[in-house]
């Protein structure tokens, strides 16, 4: 990584080596982030491990991509997991022998947990940033954080004291999302941008970003678009996709799916923002695209599914009554929540039809999700340098 196009302010570290890995689209902006907050702070920075595109613009040096960690559930992670070990341990080599002063895992804990245990095993010191969901399922966890981990970087307040009782040194930082995410936005602007007609009422799907989700999410929510169409002629649909690959297999799916005639789809190829900008309402598989959904205060439907096994086996593990991000963050159900057999079209799109025509309905989800945004808007970027830089001894 080159050194900051601007000179570092006086007493910045003048130099830092961090390994870093991260997991799926959404760790790619997190990690980007954490990178950018340390450009101001480290004359020159190195950066190298796993990542994506956004790593790549702030200079990281991508030994593996990203995409190779895109594995979603407990069958797909096992049929990788001879791929996956073989890559943690050589990865874990290559780190061994560079000796980087901090190693940040951010997110993807199956990968990373093993990893910094590795790590923290030879003397180097690591950091993890986003939190396993222990305060939702797989409480174990944290026995293993507690070995693997030298500090946790918090997203959401409430883990603190999860942590605080662990005795697992932790720091909330607030979510990057939340500072990137601007309060108010152009949904004209948005509009223009994508193509789309500027006075039809819009509703945006996203059905995830890894392959797994795409496949078992694309044809009920495309389904559900036909099944609104019928009834309402004045919407019009965007469905982003994460990759171009993801792009083309929305495109064949949409081809295939016997949609109704005339169906006012737009696909495009990322830009999820910009269609999450330009939405009156949303549909959304369950993970980070709902809680960006929050941030963009847009009211949703949150649908999931995955192999019946998965579910069965995270149904028995989970401890919270929510799936979604903005209704555990809220503490109660803002939105509506449609897993598995649930996810049918016409339950899909009555809960729609009810967030766009029942205004003091969607005026109560818009408020609850400023609220959402105060609290999570805490400048993530630069706490989370200035604890990596803490820990690291910089």
């Amino acid at each position: 990584m080159k050194p900051a196009d601007t000179p570092a302010p006086a007493g910045a570290t003048a130099r830092l080596a961090l390994g870093m890995v991260a997991g799926e689209a959404s760790g790619d902006l997190l990690a980007a982030a954490v990178l950018e907050g340390l450009t101001g702070r480290v004359a020159l920075l190195e950066a190298a491990g796993i990542g994506g595109p956004a790593m790549a613009r702030h200079g990281f040096d991508a030994w593996w991509s990203i995409d190779a960690l895109s594995v979603n559930g407990y069958l797909e992670v096992l049929r990788e997991y001879p791929r996956l070990r073989r890559m943690r341990n050589a990865l874990a080599a290559r780190l061994g022998a560079w000796r980087p002063r901090l190693f940040v895992g951010v997110d993807a804990p199956d990968f990373n947990l093993d990893l910094e245990a590795k790590l923290r095993a030879q003397g180097i010191r690591t950091v993890h940033f986003i939190s396993p969901s222990v305060w939702a399922w797989r409480r174990e966890r944290i026995g293993k954080i507690r070995r693997s981990v030298d500090h946790m970087l918090l997203v959401f307040p409430f883990e603190e004291e999860i942590y605080r009782a662990a005795g697992i040194a932790a720091t909330y930082v607030g979510h990057p999302l939340a500072d990137v995410i601007p309060e108010t936005v152009d949904a004209a602007a948005a509009r223009r941008a994508l193509g789309l007609p500027e006075r039809a009422t819009v509703v945006a799907l996203l059905p995830g970003s890894r392959p797994a989700e795409v496949e078992h999410l694309a044809l009920p929510f495309l389904r559900t678009a036909g099944w609104l169409h019928e009834r309402r002629r004045d919407l019009h649909f965007v469905m982003p996709a994460a990759s171009a690959a993801l792009f083309e297999r929305l495109g064949a799916i949409a081809t295939s799916a016997r949609l109704p005639g005339q169906l006012p789809l737009t696909l495009v190829s990322g830009r999820s923002h910009d269609a999450l900008a330009a939405a009156d309402a949303v549909l959304v598989a369950s993970g980070t695209a709902s809680l960006e959904a929050a941030l963009f205060r847009r009211p949703m439907v949150i649908a999931y599914r995955m192999n019946g096994l998965n579910y069965r086996i995270m149904r028995r593990m989970g401890y919270l009554p929510w799936v979604g991000l903005p209704n555990i963050l809220s503490g109660r159900r803002v939105v509506p929540e449609f897993l598995q057999d649930a996810v049918r079209a016409p339950d899909l799109g009555a809960a729609l039809l009810r967030q766009l025509d029942d205004d003091a309905h969607r005026d109560g989800i818009v408020a609850q999700f400023a609220a959402l945004h105060g609290m999570l808007r805490r400048g993530c970027a630069a706490r989370a340098a200035a604890v990596i830089l803490e820990v690291s001894g910089g």
